[in-house]
C-alpha cells in the first residue's frame, strides 16, 4: 500500500512528550515521525488519520492543523485496551479538492481491507463523500449513520459542499447507499423540503430531543452502521464555544454516541469532521475524549455477525396481521435483531442486510401488535 502522500506528525510537537509518562497514549502508539517513517501496518487494528482539507466549508476555510488535537489525545491513558493503533501523520491538501478525496478514498479503502479502522480528523464534512466513496471496491450496501444538526441533503445539482455532500452520495454512481440515518437533526436548521425527501426516501432521522431524553435509542442504529461520521457542529456552544448554537449535545452525550459507534461490530471507519484549530483547548480535549470512547468501544466489541455468533441466537417468531415478524436475542450480550424477508430477485449486495439490529422494546410492541417503523422501513426499501 503506497502512504507516501501522508505527511509524518509535528515533529515539535512530539518533542513537547520526551520524558513524559510512559503510560500515557503518546508512549502506546505508534507514530508517523520524520525520524522513523510510516508505522507498519501488521497486526494493527485502528489508525488514526487528519486530513487538512475545508476548502469546501460554507462557512470558510482556515488554517488546519490537528496538533491541538494530538497533543490533548496523547496525554490521556488507554483503557484496558487489546488493540494496537497507531497514528499515520496527515493528508496534506491536493492540487484540487478531487485529489484530496482520491488519497482520502484510497487510504481508507486500503485499511478497510486489512481489517484496520481508520480513524478521520477532518475539516470541510464534505470529505464524509470520500469516506463512503472508499466502499465502492467492497461489494456491499452501505450504511451511513451521521451525528449533526442538519441532514446535509442540500441540492444535488450543485457542486458539493459541506452541506450538499448526502445529496451526492445519494445520486452518484456507483449506488451502494442502503440506508442514511441523522441523529440529532433541530428542525430549524432544515428546510421541510429536506425533511419531507428524508422521508420520502426512508432514510432514519432522530431529533436532538429524542436522543437527549433516551440515548439508548441510538444504539440499534449504529450496531447496523458500516461508516460514521460527527459534525462537530452538532455540539452545543457552552462545549463549544461562541460560534456554535445553544442547543446541541454535550459531552457526556457525544462521548457516549462515540462509544456506541465504537461498540458496533460492523462499523469499519469513523470520521470527526469540522474541526478548527480555534475551539480552544476545551474543545480540543473534548474531541480528544470523543476518538478515547471509539477506541474504547472497538475494544469491547463482542463480534455477534460471525455465522458462528448469530448459530447461538434465540429465536422469536410474532404473527402481526398476515406477517410473522421474526426476532433473535444474543444470550450474550442480551442485544436484539429483526429479520427482514428480502425478495428474491433483490441486489446479492442487500443479503448482508437481512437481520436488522432493534431493541427489546421494539420485540414489546411487536407483541402488541405494533410494527416496528426501522423494519417496516427497510422492507420498504428492498421493494422499491
Amino acid at each position: 500500500m503506497d502512504l507516501e502522500f501522508l505527511s509524518p506528525v509535528n515533529p515539535d510537537l512530539l518533542e513537547e512528550f520526551s520524558g513524559e509518562d510512559s503510560q500515557t497514549l503518546r508512549n502506546n502508539l505508534e507514530i508517523h515521525t520524520e525520524s522513523t517513517g510510516l508505522p507498519e501496518l501488521e497486526n494493527v487494528q485502528i489508525a488514526l488519520v487528519g486530513v487538512k482539507e475545508n476548502r469546501l466549508r460554507e462557512e470558510g476555510e482556515g488554517f488546519l492543523h490537528f496538533d491541538k488535537i494530538r497533543r490533548a489525545f496523547y496525554n490521556l491513558y488507554p483503557g484496558n485496551w487489546h488493540l494496537n493503533i497507531v497514528d499515520l501523520g496527515d493528508i496534506e491538501k491536493g492540487e484540487s479538492v478531487e485529489d484530496t478525496y482520491f488519497a482520502l478514498q484510497n487510504l481508507v479503502s486500503n485499511l478497510m481491507k486489512k481489517d484496520i479502522i481508520p480513524v478521520i480528523m477532518g475539516g470541510g464534512q464534505d470529505l464524509i463523500y470520500a469516506q463512503y466513496r472508499a466502499y465502492d471496491t467492497l461489494d456491499q450496501m452501505v450504511n451511513l449513520v451521521n451525528i449533526d444538526h442538519r441532514f446535509d441533503l442540500g441540492d444535488a445539482e450543485q457542486p458539493i459542499n459541506n452541506h450538499s455532500y448526502v445529496g451526492k452520495i445519494v445520486v452518484n454512481q456507483p449506488y451502494n447507499l442502503f440506508n442514511y440515518s441523522n441523529l440529532g437533526y433541530q428542525t430549524y436548521f432544515n428546510s421541510q423540503d429536506e425533511i419531507e425527501l428524508m422521508d420520502r426516501l426512508f432514510f432514519d432521522a432522530y431529533r436532538l430531543g429524542e436522543i437527549i431524553n433516551d440515548i439508548s435509542l441510538v444504539e440499534p442504529v449504529m450496531r447496523d452502521a458500516n461508516l460514521v461520521g460527527i459534525d462537530l457542529g452538532a455540539l452545543n456552544s457552552s462545549v463549544l464555544g461562541a460560534g456554535h448554537s445553544p442547543n446541541g449535545f454535550d459531552g457526556r452525550e457525544i462521548c457516549a454516541l462515540s462509544r456506541y459507534a465504537g461498540i458496533s461490530d460492523k462499523v469499519s471507519s469513523f470520521g470527526l469532521y469540522e474541526y478548527s484549530p480555534e475551539m480552544g483547548e476545551r474543545g480540543d480535549m473534548l474531541v480528544a475524549q470523543i476518538l478515547w470512547y471509539f477506541i474504547e468501544g472497538v475494544n469491547y466489541r463482542t463480534n455477534e455477525n460471525t455465522i458462528s455468533a448469530r448459530k447461538e441466537f434465540i429465536k422469536y417468531q410474532v404473527p402481526i396481521d398476515d406477517d410473522v415478524l421474526v426476532f433473535y436475542k444474543s444470550p450474550v450480550s442480551g442485544r436484539w435483531w429483526i429479520e427482514i424477508p428480502f425478495l428474491a430477485n433483490v441486489n446479492t449486495k442487500l443479503k448482508r442486510h437481512t437481520l436488522l439490529p432493534c431493541s427489546e422494546e421494539d420485540y414489546m410492541e411487536a407483541c402488541n401488535q405494533v410494527i416496528p417503523e426501522r423494519w417496516y422501513k427497510a422492507k420498504r426499501k428492498n421493494e422499491v
